[in-house]
């Protein structure tokens, strides 16, 4: 530990998931009662905006028992925070999400809330975030992927802002905590982007890093009681459970922390368990000059040891194959920089999909009705780089780290251990 007071802190708790409410209300409260500088914030707020991991069609939920999902925040962890804020804030507080299946899936609004009954509990507004309004907003000292993102407005005026995820495995991103929770705030069309425009290969890990300066959140929560590894959705298998609750003040130290109680480096990166199919989102953040990834940096403290489970990252494709999209989606978009103005005239105002120097597929409302898995035709290992094609280039996509991300291959490429 260093000499001077670290600038984050983050507790971690030990909770049995057979737990009662009362029981679980007391072990938040002691988590994260030592969060000074985040209660300080949120008794001074006049509205509290809060992001829950909790949408999904309920015909698809997953429960480990009647009190517990295994993909989503439980009711007990929910209400345990609301209560917690009832009792320390005076503020106006709303729950705001995006419901991809209302989207995609044609589910009817609100059907796929699954903590609502506990917010009409403790009368906290539910805001649809598919519905309402949108303005591109501009990341506090420029984006690392991108310099505005459209996002609601109601998520982002709050005076302070709380991310609550549950502690589980991402096939794609290695980890899903509260950092990755803030992208299911993403509108979809007609609203936004479609979700896959920002969920893809190379973008991800950076534009995570600028929702996280973005929403910047004074609370985050990590539901440890019941979770799953693998992957972040499936049909369940791989359950875990951790008896744990993780609570900072910082996003990336949070997660972190969370994510060495899971058994991984918080500071390594792609290719490297569990981030098999690209760049951990919480170093390139600390990288970016937000947050932290160094534990030794972090005023943590911890009534369980780590890991908490076996937590692991599904592999879905093969390393080669993978190495293979990230190098030709990174060449993709440095062949629309180089041939922007020939793209601009023919495609402006649509979404395109760059493969092999070649448009395969263009579209103004950007839904795709095939996967790219099929749209790559006969070259199954060459990206499929998707783009909006913008006059003005209002959202200034950083080319440099499409750059970055051809010289680190070519750098790997050359050692012995990339090999293996």
């Amino acid at each position: 530990m260093s000499s001077t007071r670290p600038a984050y802190q983050v507790r971690t708790v030990q909770c049995d998931y057979r737990s009662s409410d009362e029981e679980v209300y007391q072990a938040l409260k002691r988590a994260t009662d030592p969060l000074v500088h985040a209660w300080e914030k949120l008794q001074r707020a006049r509205t509290i905006a809060i992001k829950f991991n909790q949408d999904k069609m309920y015909k698809a939920m997953v429960m480990y028992n009647e009190r517990h999902r295994q993909q989503l925040v439980s009711d007990c962890v929910a209400r345990a925070l609301l209560r917690l804020l009832r009792e320390r804030t005076k503020a106006h507080i709303y729950c705001i999400d995006v419901s991809f299946y209302q989207t995609y899936s044609g589910a009817v609004k609100d059907s796929t809330t699954n903590l609502l009954p506990v917010l009409k509990e403790f009368d906290v507004e539910y805001v649809n975030g598919n519905m309402g309004d949108v303005r591109m907003v501009s990341v506090p000292g420029g984006g690392l992927m991108f310099d505005k993102y459209p996002l609601h407005q109601r998520a982002v005026e709050a005076d302070a802002f709380i991310s609550v995820q549950k502690l589980k495995t991402h096939a794609f991103m290695g980890v899903t905590l509260c950092l990755k929770n803030l992208f299911g705030l993403m509108p979809t069309q007609p609203l936004g982007r479609p979700r896959f425009y920002y969920h893809h290969l190379v973008r991800m890990p950076y534009m995570l890093a600028d929702l996280g300066k973005i929403y910047n959140p004074t609370l985050n929560i990590l539901d440890g009681l019941v979770t799953q590894t693998g992957e972040e959705w499936g049909r369940g298998e791989n359950p875990l459970v951790c008896n744990t609750l993780v609570a900072g003040d910082q996003v990336i130290a949070t997660d972190a922390v969370g994510a060495y109680m899971m058994g991984h480096d918080p500071q390594s990166d792609w290719l490297t368990e569990p981030f098999h199919r690209d760049r951990n989102a919480l170093l390139c953040a600390a990288e970016g000059g937000f947050g932290t990834v160094d534990l030794n940096s972090i005023d943590w403290q911890s009534e369980v040891p780590a890991p908490v489970g076996k937590f692991f990252a599904k592999i879905t494709d093969s390393r080669d194959t993978v190495i293979s999209w990230r190098r030709t989606t990174a060449e993709q978009a440095m062949h629309y920089i180089d041939h922007r103005k020939e793209m601009v005239s023919k495609y402006a105002g649509e979404y395109i999909l760059l493969q092999m120097g070649e448009v395969k597929w263009h579209d103004r409302s950007g839904v795709l009705d095939r996967s790219r898995r099929v749209l790559s035709g006969a070259h199954p290992e060459q990206a499929m780089w998707f783009k909006y094609v913008d006059p003005e280039e209002d959202e200034n996509e950083h080319i440099e780290v499409y750059e970055h991300t051809l010289k680190t291959i070519k750098q790997m490429q050359e050692t012995p251990v990339f090999a293996k």
